[in-house]
């Protein structure tokens, strides 16, 4: 027995909508933070990334550790991000640019390795003059420098959302 065309296109629309009802309408960020620390030791801190779906759903965590004043926090983020079972997340936030004292990232580079949008967020204005002069003092500060100064000299502040915090971000509209 043949079905007609109109029957096998009802069927066709009902498994569309099927899929289609399938699809989140929250979205997933992962945001990522330091543990505590000793200030100008050596050794580890521990660097969690939170999964939350529309802000009110944890989906997960994601840990790792990085180097105090080290330089491989990029390298972890990036890693830690692509290994996840989270294949959906749609954008990545990070509480400032530096964890474990001064072990900084480069966003461009994550948003790079992991085609995910980068916001930074930071609580108040950051000093590039001060930022920069602790980053002489530790080992490879040219290659510190270098990849940070193009972060601070774009900061801006969002004034009418949020009066007292500044972001960046690489990979979002308008600023690839």
């Amino acid at each position: 027995m043949r079905r007609s065309k109109r029957t096998d296109a009802k069927s066709f629309e009902k498994i569309i909508m099927i899929k289609f009802r399938k699809i989140k309408k929250e979205i997933r960020i992962l945001a990522f933070d330091d543990g505590p620390f000793e200030f100008r030791g050596s050794g580890k801190a521990i660097l969690i990334g939170s999964i939350f779906r529309g802000g009110e759903f944890m989906d997960g965590l994601l840990k790792t550790e990085v180097d105090v004043d080290g330089m491989d926090a990029t390298k972890k983020i990036i890693d830690v991000t692509n290994k996840s079972k989270h294949k959906d997340l749609r954008v990545i936030m990070l509480d400032g640019i530096t964890f474990a004292g001064f072990n900084t990232v480069d966003i461009k580079e994550i948003f790079e390795k992991t085609n995910l949008p980068v916001i930074v967020v930071n609580r108040k204005k950051p000093n590039l003059e001060k930022f920069l002069d602790s980053l002489k003092k530790l080992p490879n500060s040219q290659d510190r420098i270098k990849c940070r100064r193009i972060l601070f000299c774009s900061c801006r502040k969002q004034k009418n959302i949020f009066p007292s915090m500044w972001i960046k971000s690489k990979g979002c509209s308008g600023n690839h």
